[in-house]
């Protein structure tokens, strides 16, 4: 699965190729032809459904993905993640790079009008009677003088082969590109954050477990050693329970670690000081369920959704665009200058239009030899270009995988939570019996000790299953894209700083998504 990227390329060829062109532009009454490609999207042929084992279990029917997160029904998450938007440094980093893109497309904007410059000047000087100007002065001993000036000049190059609009172009391009990057953060920002809060809650449950089978496991060494002080248990049962609820007491400092260190971690990326959710996440509350009904939409669908697919095509266009900037350099350049200036000896004179002294003219500079210079430009500038066709390719197959795995993982999850329930179910009866068995004598304590291993280890599994399964369906939501649109609040932000307008899937430039 390749993509073809459809332009005029390679306006880098011989002398009759070049001066075709110029006849051509001459032609056309030098009216603003522009060299190099006419960028055209690239051309990605995808599957037009997801692998049929991959979707099943999953509805038909178009993703639900900008407010992905409300589809938990968790108060808690949605505060985070709105609070998150507002408060990420990272996203704000993301946010300053497009008002820098802004910028950077101004300044080549501002290339297609013409500089204005205010002037002055105030100069006293004395000609020396013995220098080369002396015989102007007829042997006269010249004075020292003033010569006070002001006035503007200007010069304003004529874009006749489009070298500067072919660089609006490519910033124009870049300028989008950062806007996809930024919306790019903020589909990660969402994920991590609702990754980390279903973490939160993930350890909360495995702590509870843990602390439930510890209680558990104390009622069982007060059970061994009144069983001891009656005779009838040897001091072997004794230490066994103590060993067994030692190793249990273990695991919760591990999880408390892991608890903190995630609590922190969602500080972060809200932008608070660590510490700052600790109370408010510190009562346990349920791991958030995924909704019933879960689509993925089509595979086309994603390479119009995802952010990284959308900036990776962006930079394409802003490559090509820098072949037509190389390209122009092998033209000539025209402008046009002048100067308006009033000049006097003294200041009093700058108030008659008698002093006003001006030029204006037209000028063009050809560089017809620089050394194969200009030729090695345009060819890097193809290189460039290639480079970001095949990291378009790339980004568009890692998105597709990204998807792909995602499915499958959620939906093996399910499975493996199910037989996790159906374990900690039997081993709570086999606990409950192998210890009555135990009290009236009918069984050993080692029985005890397996059944009671295992009904923590099942529960830690089944608590880090139910995570694993929202946080699957987060990660499924991630690598659609999900978390943007364009008319949602943060895209509308971007665009202030960034873009006057949002580009248009419809157009010609956007990339052509072909089913197969």
């Amino acid at each position: 699965m390749m993509a073809q990227l459809f332009t005029e390329r390679r306006s880098t060829g011989t002398g009759n190729r070049l001066a075709s062109a110029v006849v051509v532009c001459a032609l056309g009454g030098l009216s603003g032809c522009m060299v190099g490609p006419d960028y055209v999207g690239p051309k990605m042929e995808v599957s037009d459904a997801w692998h049929q084992e991959a979707v099943e279990g999953l509805a038909a029917g178009d993703a639900v993905l900008q407010n992905w997160w409300t589809l938990f029904d968790d108060p808690a998450l949605t505060s985070l993640i709105e609070r998150a938007e507002d408060g990420n440094r990272g996203l704000e980093v993301a946010l300053h790079r497009v008002r820098e893109a802004r910028a950077i497309l101004g300044v080549s904007t501002g290339e297609l009008v013409p500089d204005l410059n205010p002037i002055g000047s105030y100069e006293r000087s004395r000609i020396s009677p013995n220098g080369l100007l002396a015989p102007l002065y007829q042997g006269a001993d010249p004075d020292q003088t003033n010569l006070h000036r002001i006035g503007f000049d200007s010069s304003w190059e004529i874009d006749i082969f489009g070298r500067i609009r072919r660089s609006v172009e490519s910033s124009e391009a870049n300028l989008e590109a950062t806007v996809e990057d930024y919306r790019d953060s903020l589909v990660s920002l969402y994920a991590e954050v609702a990754l980390n809060y279903v973490e939160v809650r993930t350890l909360q449950a495995r702590l509870e477990y843990a602390q439930n089978n510890v209680e558990a496991q104390r009622a069982t060494l007060r059970l061994t050693r009144d069983r001891r002080k009656a005779g009838i248990a040897p001091d072997l049962d004794v230490s066994q329970a103590e060993s067994n609820l030692a190793r249990s007491e273990s695991l919760i400092p591990a999880l408390q670690i892991a608890l903190t260190q995630t609590v922190n971690r969602l500080c972060v990326l809200i932008g608070e000081p660590p510490t700052a959710l600790h109370e408010e996440l510190s009562r346990p509350a349920p791991i958030p369920v995924p909704p019933e009904s879960v689509s993925v939409g089509l595979p086309a669908e994603l390479l119009r959704q995802r952010p990284d697919v959308r900036r990776a095509e962006r930079q394409v266009a802003a490559a090509s665009a820098q072949i037509g900037v190389a390209t122009a350099d092998l033209y000539p350049q025209f402008s046009l200058s002048g100067t308006f200036a009033l000049e006097g000896t003294a200041v009093r004179d700058l108030g008659n239009m008698s002093s006003r002294a001006w030029s204006f003219g037209p000028a063009f500079r050809w560089n017809i030899f620089d050394g194969l210079r200009n030729i090695y430009r345009i060819r890097a500038a193809e290189a460039v270009t290639d480079q970001a066709l095949a990291r378009y390719e790339q980004t568009v197959l890692r998105a597709l995988e990204d998807v792909e795995n995602a499915m499958v993982a959620y939906k093996l999850e399910q499975t493996r939570r199910d037989a996790l329930e159906q374990a900690v179910r039997a081993t709570e009866r086999s606990v409950e019996l192998v210890k009555k068995l135990y009290e009236t004598g009918l069984t050993d304590f080692q029985n005890v000790l397996d059944s009671e291993r295992s009904l923590l280890n099942a529960q830690d599994e089944l608590a880090d299953s139910e995570g694993r399964v929202t946080k699957d369906l987060i990660a499924l939501y991630k690598a659609l894209g999900g978390g943007w649109s364009l008319e949602d609040q943060a895209s509308a932000r971007a665009e202030e700083s960034g873009l006057g307008r949002v580009r248009d899937d419809s157009s010609e430039d956007a990339p052509d998504v072909s089913e197969g």
